[in-house]
């Protein structure tokens, strides 16, 4: 699950990490009234930022044609038109596809006067099954491009899960980035404060871009985390009810929200050709043996190892909502999961739905005689796939 920049930058705030102070609002009137204020407390120049869940909002384009998802402004009545742009419409950047975003919340602040821009990150390598810290002093930019460009630029330093981040790591990774002086005990605390806040919240990416060192009004340097991305495992949600409450509906897709109700891991795709497998690996094998002969997948659809037979049916009635939908590949295989529960789940929702797209079944594994018995007796169209490959042949054939 992602969230929003001011819920990261909250997160963020209680293990410590130095933020810029900032407020949020759903109104023009609203963001005029912070930048007053924050312009009679001495901030020369405000930040408007809108609050989506994708990168790129500062090179991103309205719909209605306005420039730009992030603004730096000099007064309040600035501030008020560029929130007046920005809300309500749609943003779209690298990341959100050409569908956008649509801009509910803008984020006010004042915008510090920035010396030198970094980049920092925890995430889970699963090459060594370790948390790592990235780090790079090319901040501002996507860390892909670092990678491809100039890939030495980019620090990496393994955790040990069970001591968790060591003092000694945080200031190795200060001094990489090139702090001096305060600012290497400075660099020290906010490294700890973000392993914390990824190792305490079950977080699968937290991500800095950019870490600043920017300059007070008094003339000394410190460090903010300007901007902040976060996503949750799904999986400890349970655990985290403060950062549940944090789930913004309106950034998700409708099915994929329906997906959830039934614990299934959909995620819409732009073909014609649904997918319902179970198990993740197999769902990805099933998309690409789909795109080998010559077909692009409608979606990636895992009922899990062990999924009911209304789970099944409800599966099949979220491909049906998808108008792209032009016939439908169900591969299983039967480990733990029971092909006949299955098939007796496609044979209920085939009927209920009224199902008149090409289906075509390929079942193996545990009890799958029973299974293959159920489609075959059940007086339905259903085609019958006797391998993957011979599965996805059959579908894109008939969808064709």
């Amino acid at each position: 699950m992602n969230i929003h920049e001011y819920q990261a930058k909250q997160l963020l705030a209680q293990y410590g990490v130095a933020i810029p102070a900032t407020e949020v609002c759903d109104t023009a009137d609203a963001a005029r009234k912070i930048a007053e204020q924050l312009i009679a407390k001495g901030a020369e120049l405000i930040a408007v930022k809108s609050q989506i869940h994708a990168g790129g909002r500062g090179k991103g384009t309205f719909k209605s044609g306005f420039q730009g998802g992030v603004k730096l402004c000099r007064t309040a009545e600035d501030v008020y038109e560029k929130a007046k742009a920005m809300l309500g419409n749609v943003l779209v950047t690298k990341q959100t596809g050409p569908e956008g975003r649509l801009v509910s919340k803008l984020i006010i602040a004042a915008a510090p006067e920035i010396e030198k821009e970094l980049y920092l990150a925890v995430l889970l390598d699963r090459s060594s099954s370790r948390p790592v810290v990235m780090a790079s002093t090319e901040g501002g930019m996507d860390i892909e491009e670092v990678a491809a460009r100039t890939p030495e630029k980019i620090i990496k330093e393994s955790i040990d899960p069970a001591l968790g981040m060591m003092p000694y790591q945080a200031r190795k990774i200060a001094a990489a980035l090139g702090l001096k002086g305060d600012l290497i005990g400075q660099g020290a605390k906010l490294l700890l404060g973000v392993y914390k806040t990824w190792w305490e919240s079950d977080a699968s990416l937290v991500e800095i871009n950019p870490l600043c060192i920017v300059r007070t009004r008094e003339g000394k340097e410190t460090l903010l985390a300007v901007d902040a991305k976060f996503s949750v495992d799904d999986n400890a949600l349970y655990r985290h009810p403060n950062i549940q409450a944090m789930r913004d509906l309106a950034e998700e897709a409708p099915l994929e929200i329906e997906a959830s109700k039934f614990s299934l891991n959909y995620i819409k795709l732009d073909g014609s050709i649904a997918c319902l497998v179970n198990g993740a690996g197999l769902a990805m094998a099933t998309m690409d043996i789909i795109q080998h002969f010559g077909a692009s997948p409608a979606n990636f659809l895992d009922v899990g190892g062990g999924a009911s037979q209304d789970q099944v049916a409800a599966a099949f009635k979220i491909i049906l909502q998808d108008p792209n939908v032009k016939g439908i590949l169900v591969n299983i295989f039967g480990g733990i999961m029971d092909c006949n529960v299955i098939a007796t789940g496609i044979v209920a929702a085939v009927k209920e739905t009224g199902l008149k797209l090409p289906l075509v079944v390929r079942l193996e594994g545990n009890n799958v005689e029973a299974g293959r018995k159920t489609l075959a007796e059940s007086g339905l169209t259903i085609i019958s796939g006797g391998s993957m490959a011979d599965a996805a042949q059959k579908v894109v054939k008939a969808v064709a």
